[in-house]
């Protein structure tokens, strides 16, 4: 076992004992279990998959960030992280198609990084969405 946090800018999403978890990094997703050797690594929009202390797995939909471990303690630090029963498709949808309206657009007032960035997590979790119904 070894210790996780997940971290976004709100709030300490989870933090708790796990046996594994499956982090999309940026070189890749990477598998991480007890005594893992100390890395750190950039994160990439993807599905986090965490196994917990009883067996359990559950998935999350994270944007981007970066992952830490060493000495059994991992911390995962990234803009958004959502459980897949709290996904609204629509909504997330909805988000795509503003995010490409603005890259779209091309106006100055019009922060082009941040509607790049939105446009990633929608399609994140749209693909995790269409994944797991699959």
């Amino acid at each position: 076992m070894f210790t996780l946090s997940i971290v976004t800018p709100e709030k300490i999403y989870f933090e708790g004992e796990v046996s594994s978890i499956i982090v999309p990094g940026s070189q890749g997703y990477l598998g991480v279990l007890t005594d893992h050797a100390p890395l750190i690594t950039a994160v990439n929009p993807g599905k986090l998959t965490v196994k917990d202390k009883s067996g359990k797995e559950f998935i999350l939909a994270v944007s981007f960030g970066f992952f830490e471990i060493s000495s059994n303690h991992a911390t995962l630090l990234v803009d958004s992280a959502e459980h897949l029963p709290d996904i609204n498709p629509d909504r997330a949808r909805q988000s795509l198609e503003r995010a490409k309206q603005r890259l779209a657009e091309h106006r100055p007032e019009i922060d082009s990084g941040r509607a790049q960035r939105s446009l990633e997590r929608a399609r994140n979790r749209l693909r995790i969405l269409r994944e797991m119904k699959g």
